[in-house]
């Protein structure tokens, strides 16, 4: 490991390992939402652009762990509608990377997951409440693909329409599993291609390989006893510490 080009850093590992760990608590589906404070968090110590290419080996590996711990538990119906969409967005984010500001980027996927919580919790959806329009699916889908290219961030948009479908906590986990898995794996080739997949940064992500299944270990055990009010809480907690984070990146440098 000594020989390898790896970032030594010992300041990026302390805020790396846990953004590791919690990433892939995330990806067990318990506490959804969290692992998009991942990127926010290594960015104390690296870019943003370095951080989600340090995070894709990672995210690899946690893709195909989450996929075979909940192989079972998926709407396949809903993963096909979602894809398209999705990938959509990845070839959008690849377009306009060069260009776009990422603390832009953090602003806005903050400000609509906080008005999403906002109108979850002052105008409480009744049971018999109808799903999502499609269109409205399709919108913020094609935006957690793009917020994912952009900062690995694509949690929170998604989030926004799977979540009032009510499914149960394990279908969810598993669909979104399979789902980031495919959005996660079209990301290589435009990484590559922008040259972000450099041997340091490959590197530095072999020494952080390690906690991937630690973290989702630990998710995957809570997931399957969490009950669902309780789970739908965490993820909506998840989801309102990362738009606090990502408004915060988001503030003007002085």
């Amino acid at each position: 490991m000594s020989a390898l080009p790896l970032i030594t850093d010992p300041f990026f590992y302390a805020v790396s390992i846990p953004a590791v760990l919690l990433l892939g608590v995330s990806k067990s589906g318990f506490g959804a939402g969290f692992g998009s404070l991942a990127v926010p968090m290594m960015a104390l110590a690296v870019t943003v652009p370095q951080a989600a290419a340090i995070l894709m080996p990672v995210l690899l590996v946690m893709d195909l762990l989450g996929m075979a711990a909940f192989r079972k538990d998926v709407d396949r119906a809903l993963l096909k509608f979602l894809l398209p969409f999705g990938l959509a967005g990845i070839v959008l984010g690849t377009v306009l990377f060069r260009v776009l500001d990422a603390r832009v980027v953090a602003g806005v996927v903050g400000l609509v997951t906080l008005l999403f919580l906002a109108q979850r919790l002052l105008f409480r959806p009744r049971a018999d409440s109808p799903p999502p329009p499609k269109w409205l699916g399709a919108i913020l889908t094609a935006t957690s693909g793009f917020t994912s290219f952009i900062a690995h961030a694509g949690g929170p948009p998604i989030n926004a329409y799977v979540i009032p479908l009510k499914l149960r906590p394990v279908l969810f986990t598993g669909t979104m599993a399979f789902f980031f898995f495919f959005i996660n794996l079209s990301k290589w080739i435009p990484y590559a291609w922008l040259g972000l997949l450099d041997w340091r940064n490959m590197a530095t992500s072999l020494a952080l390989l390690p906690f991937a299944p630690i973290g989702v270990w630990v998710g995957v055990r809570i997931a399957h006893r969490i009950n669902q009010a309780l789970f739908y809480r965490m993820v909506y907690t998840g989801m309102f510490l990362t738009a606090v984070k990502l408004l915060w990146d988001a503030r003007p440098l002085t």
